[in-house]
């Protein structure tokens, strides 16, 4: 295994432990073990992450019914569910997954030198060919370790392994004439105007829609279905308008949203409507 494979995973058992701090409120000890064999004769809950750039590139990772039971179950206790039935800790259980992954696929983007995000995954086996499996050993306070298995498909090997080319280096750019100072002067007091102009910035996770005598029915703890899938990036809004996309971040203990993309022109005209 490879370096940057090898700080990929140790990564991803970073990233899961940041995500059951923020969804739990406790931090577990994770500890990766390379090239460790699948349990034979044990039933694995599996989750397919295929990544965008390429229908090829997938992340699959596998739990025993212990440790998505486990998990799922002390996520949803953490939020004040009382009593929680086993589709409801599987999936809580792929969600913390989704949390995980994404800032997974984005270390991956950092090596290729390109944006790389996670698409809509799927409770699906890898294939017998997957191999170079990694045990990530994962132990909260007072209970025994529970193991999650992850594995990169062959091709997304190959490529985060072979050296990106050789990016041109851009030339220096030219000197404005002297002409264009004076305007440009002009434009930069004007524009340190404007950027002292509060506005108001959102985050929005999705929206539906409700039929009245649902909307009365609401009561403390009802949970209502967003527009938006898990792994999906939530909306940066500025003014009541699309300006970003990005994910869930924590930073020391807030919440906030780290910028993934910026809105294409169509997307904030789209917004305006």
């Amino acid at each position: 295994m490879t370096p940057q494979i090898r700080d990929l995973f140790e990564q991803f058992a970073t990233n899961l432990a940041q995500v059951f701090e923020s969804m739990a409120d406790q931090r577990p000890k994770t500890i990766c073990e390379e090239h460790a064999p699948l349990p034979a004769g044990q039933t694995l809950l599996w989750w397919e992450q295929p990544l965008q750039f390429a229908p090829e590139m997938k992340i699959w990772c596998g739990a025993p019914q212990t440790t998505w039971e486990y998990c799922g179950t002390l996520t949803l206790k953490a939020a004040g569910l009382e009593s929680v039935g086993e589709s409801e800790a599987r999936n809580t259980w792929f969600e913390v997954l989704g949390q995980a992954l994404s800032p997974t696929a984005r270390a991956i983007g950092n090596i290729l030198g390109r944006e790389v995000t996670c698409e809509g995954g799927s409770e699906t086996q890898p294939p017998a060919g997957a191999g170079g499996w990694t045990l990530v050993r994962v132990t909260f306070a007072e209970a025994p370790p529970t193991p999650v298995y992850i594995a990169f498909s062959p091709p997304l090997i190959e490529i985060i392994t072979t050296p990106p080319p050789p990016t041109e280096v851009p030339a220096a750019p030219e000197e404005l004439p002297e002409t264009e100072a004076p305007f440009l002067a002009a434009r930069s007091r004007t524009m340190d105007l404007l950027l002292d102009v509060d506005l108001p910035v959102s985050i929005s996770f999705g929206k539906t829609q409700l039929p009245l005598r649902d909307v009365i029915k609401l009561t403390t703890g009802s949970i209502v279905e967003l527009n938006r899938g898990v792994g999906d990036p939530v909306e940066v809004l500025v003014n009541q308008r699309l300006i970003a996309r990005g994910e869930v971040v924590v930073v020391e203990g807030n919440y906030g949203v780290r910028i993934l993309e910026i809105a294409s022109r169509q997307d904030r005209m789209r917004s305006l409507r």
